[in-house]
């Protein structure tokens, strides 16, 4: 073995932790990071404290505030998954976590905006007329072009068939960035004699009313409302599909257009949706323990003869479980998205197998940086109770998020086992959404 002398000790020490709680070793998944996104990970790095200071307010209005959604427009953050051929960057799912991650280190909701961003791409499955509508909106438009509301959900609206569309009508739960978006795609039942039952559709801003009903403990200011339409709204047949085209529409997306982003196959693509979620836990984790470490040498502890809290032993093993927490689920969550953009410059797909296994490993990762955040608020104490500590606010944003039941690890858990115990398994796209093409 090496012996370990002054020199040896000298070079480890570049290669120490960082302040602030940001990671020193990267892995080879950091080889599927470009220049591009590592551009805008920089550029959202540096509106961390604006983020952070407009949380509090992006709360009270329940959407972002002017000035963050300004700031995440003028980073390129809902340019992310734009096709190139609309002056957008087509980033990889590498970057989207990369990028993602780093904006919800300065506020979740803020994070849960740039992934709905990432959603722009389910609207390019839809007729040419209807993505050609949305991208003539995309030049000058502040925050995200279309947001999506009781998609896959098991109550949707209902639709009508008629001479030229449908008549639609309803409410949609969790239209996230609606107060910010011209579009809205929702889900629709309609006679099965028109086709599988399900579908979706888009509407016009117009169309819908927004509901005053997101108060909430956690992910305040991410405006996911409902949307309600009261009365019958007609839609033509170029905005509207079947579910069960879904499969196929989604391989043609990649014909359509270039980048990175549109090279993966279509379960990977709904992958990606899974791993940009997570990605906002991820970073929400990364930022409740920079404010950790920034907060624990201002404070005394309060039945301890130690001069702060910082020094208590107990702290250091909270900071050290925390960042191996965080650090483990970074290895699962950049990992996987590695390998969805390995496995687009290979031309390869994923089976369903492989997708509820990385489903759950993505649930269970997020869960995991739950964890070190509540670990961190505990340690602090009682000070992390004010509205004024992002790390509460951390703490409710990621409880909440762990809730989406896309992420919620027991039943991720029981579509996995029950491919593991031989039973036939529940039928399902990118591990999340259910399949009504295999009907």
């Amino acid at each position: 073995m090496t012996a370990f002398t002054k020199e040896t000790m000298a070079a480890g020490s570049e290669m120490s932790l960082p302040p602030g709680g940001g990671s020193a070793a990267r892995s080879a998944s950091d080889r599927f990071l470009s220049a591009t996104g590592r551009r805008i990970s920089a550029e959202a790095r540096n509106l961390i404290p604006l983020l952070r200071d407009q949380a509090p307010a992006s709360e009270q209005l329940t959407h972002l505030t002017s000035a963050a959604i300004e700031a995440l427009t003028a980073a390129g953050i809902f340019k992310m998954t734009m096709p190139l051929e609309w002056g957008g960057l087509a980033l990889g799912a590498r970057d989207l976590v990369e990028v993602i991650s780093t904006v919800s280190e300065g506020d979740g909701s803020a994070g849960w905006y740039a992934f709905v961003g990432v959603g722009l791409r389910n609207a390019l499955m839809l007729d040419q007329r209807a993505v050609d509508e949305i991208a003539a909106n995309a030049a000058g438009h502040a925050g995200p072009l279309v947001v999506g509301a009781s998609v896959f959900a098991t109550t949707v609206g209902a639709g009508r068939r008629v001479d030229g569309g449908w008549m639609v009508k309803g409410k949609w739960a969790f239209g996230s960035g609606c107060r910010h978006a011209p579009y809205a795609l929702v889900g629709v039942e309609f006679d099965p004699a028109h086709g599988s039952g399900r579908g979706v559709c888009v509407l016009e801003r117009g169309q819908y009313e927004i509901v005053d009903d997101w108060h909430v403990m956690g992910l305040a200011g991410t405006s996911s409302n409902g949307l309600k339409a009261d009365e019958e709204v007609f839609v033509p047949d170029y905005r509207f599909m079947d579910l069960a085209e879904v499969p196929a529409r989604l391989e043609t997306v990649r014909e359509r257009y270039s980048g990175l982003a549109f090279r993966q196959s279509g379960p990977a693509l709904l992958l990606v949706v899974s791993l940009s979620g997570v990605a906002v836990t991820l970073g929400m984790a990364r930022g409740a323990l920079a404010a950790f470490i920034e907060q624990a040498p201002k404070r005394k502890p309060f039945n301890l003869p130690y001069p702060t809290v910082a020094d208590m032993p107990s702290v250091h093993v909270a900071a050290g479980r925390a960042r191996a927490m965080i650090d483990t689920a970074a290895a699962v969550i950049e990992g996987w998205a590695s390998e969805v953009d390995a496995r687009a410059e290979q031309d390869r797909g994923f089976g369903p197998d492989e997708e509820s296994q990385i489903t759950l490993g993505l649930a269970y990762a997020s869960s995991l940086c739950e964890g070190a955040i509540n670990g961190l608020q505990r340690t602090l104490g009682s000070s992390t109770a004010s509205l004024n500590n992002p790390i509460q606010r951390f703490a409710r944003d990621a409880r909440v998020l762990n809730s989406h039941g896309a992420l919620r690890l027991d039943p991720q858990a029981e579509i996995t086992g029950r491919r593991l115990l031989g039973l036939e398994p529940f039928l399902m796209m990118g591990g999340a959404v259910p399949d009504v093409s295999a009907r």
